[in-house]
């Protein structure tokens, strides 16, 4: 059994820009099929944007809402 060459660590192992955490996201999702998950996430995002809202100036108008 031959022992594993030594590597240079020094050097980043991926220099490409792969556009952001959105980009990672949709390819997380395109290559793992995942696709539960988009409803889950769209749900928590909108719960957080309520959250935000109601402790704005724009409570009062979300609450006519529902």
């Amino acid at each position: 059994m031959e022992p594993e060459p030594k590597r240079d660590l020094s050097e980043p192992a991926d220099t490409t820009d792969t556009g952001g955490f959105l980009a990672d996201f949709w390819l997380f999702l395109r290559h793992n099929k995942k696709w539960w998950l988009t409803p889950i996430i769209v749900l928590l995002l909108g719960l957080g944007v309520l959250i935000v809202w109601g402790g704005s100036g724009a409570a009062p108008f979300i609450y006519s809402v529902f």
